[in-house]
């Protein structure tokens, strides 16, 4: 078998990319979104997301890929290694470059290892592991994280000695509800009622929210989105932001069918002031990006959750994952689940003291999310 390493997503061959691709899918895995990333310098040089696609050939056919960068940073990856970083420097080794298979600034759980259907990733992985730590040593390479990859790949990681670190997040579950009403149904009174309070509150402000995706997303709505993502990210954060406006412009023309928009405008005026954007797949809705002109009552909660909500009770879809961190979710009905990652660190005794921290984070993390679900609003909690 041959392993490549590939500069950019354009030197493989999108069909045989595509033949690999989830049967779900899964939107941040796709070549488009990748390309996307790439035409629209998300990812390359200046932005510190050097790609280094793997690729796995046997006799000329690709039976494996994974997404891989190349980093000298920590900056939008959402699983936090500054600690890591630091211990690494005090001790006069550099922790970068280090490599990262994953979605650059997408903390979404999904595949990260993609394997043709007549192999398995138990299978491939030890090869990539192999050819992930003879790049490693030529261009000293400190570490390989694999970030927020799905349940089942887990074992292979574990089988092959990397390191699991797990995290929680809240995720919403649709139980075959038939409407929000039937959802608020499930909740405790008080909690009901403070959800019905504060999506009263849209109306009584005179906005409104309209959905928009596949054909119906334009330059105009997408700018516009671009705006209320700018002024945000400048008052939260003071800067602008890892996603250029290319990226919101070009964004429907390469995965228009896996965005959903969702738009606030004022009823009288349709002035819009706010906004959320979401990708979705055949099974779940993913919360990424929000901002907003002006501030109003319950207007993030509205465009961020309980717009999600209606839009996975309308579609048939299984799971909302809106983001990260955000303890405020679990009395709007979002379970904290564990997340992973797996790590393989080059330096041996670095290796063994990461094993140790993790193994003492991951009891730390098994408290937590048992200690949030106490606080979910169900009935039946």
């Amino acid at each position: 078998m041959k392993i490549v390493f590939n500069k950019s997503i354009n030197e493989i061959n999108k069909e045989d990319w595509d033949s690999l691709a989830p049967k779900n899918e899964y939107p941040f895995l796709k070549y488009e979104f990748l390309k996307l990333l790439e035409l629209t310098g998300s990812t390359g040089i200046s932005s510190g997301w050097v790609p280094m696609h793997i690729t796995l050939e046997h006799e000329d056919n690709l039976i494996a890929a994974m997404p891989l960068y190349l980093k000298n940073n920590s900056q939008g990856e959402f699983v936090f290694d500054h600690s890591w970083a630091n211990a690494f420097y005090h001790h006069g080794i550099n922790y970068y470059p280090k490599l990262v298979s994953s979605i650059p600034y997408t903390p979404a759980t999904g595949p990260r290892l993609i394997v043709k259907e007549t192999y398995s990733k138990k299978d491939v992985l030890p090869i990539i592991l192999e050819g992930v730590k003879s790049v490693s040593e030529s261009n000293e390479i400190s570490s390989w994280h694999i970030l927020f990859p799905d349940d089942d790949e887990i074992e292979a990681y574990q089988t092959n000695d990397l390191s699991i670190r797990k995290n929680a997040q809240f995720v919403w579950f649709n139980d075959g509800y038939k409407s929000f009403e039937d959802y608020l149904d499930s909740f405790r009174a008080r909690h009901r009622k403070n959800v019905k309070k504060e999506r009263m509150k849209l109306s009584s402000q005179n906005l409104v929210v309209r959905h928009f995706t596949g054909a119906d997303l334009n330059d105009e709505l997408m700018n516009d989105f671009y705006k209320f993502y700018l002024s945000t990210n400048l008052k939260r954060s003071g800067h602008e932001g890892y996603l250029s406006k290319e990226f919101f412009l070009n964004a429907p023309k390469f995965i228009a069918e896996n965005i959903v928009l969702m738009m606030a405008s004022e009823k009288s005026t349709k002035h819009v002031v706010g906004g959320s954007l979401f990708f979705k797949d055949k099974e779940n809705l993913y919360g990424r990006y929000w901002g907003c002109s002006e501030e109003f009552d319950c207007l993030h909660f509205e465009c961020c959750y309980y717009q999600g909500i209606d839009f996975c009770i309308e579609n048939n879809l299984k799971r909302f994952d809106p983001g990260v961190q955000g303890e405020h979710k679990i009395k709007r009905g979002f379970k904290p689940v564990e997340t992973f990652s797996a790590h393989w660190i080059a330096d041996e005794k670095f290796r063994t003291a990461i094993e140790d921290f993790v193994l003492r984070e991951e009891s730390q993390i098994k408290r937590y999310v048992k200690e949030a679900k106490k606080y979910l609003p169900f009935k039946s909690v």
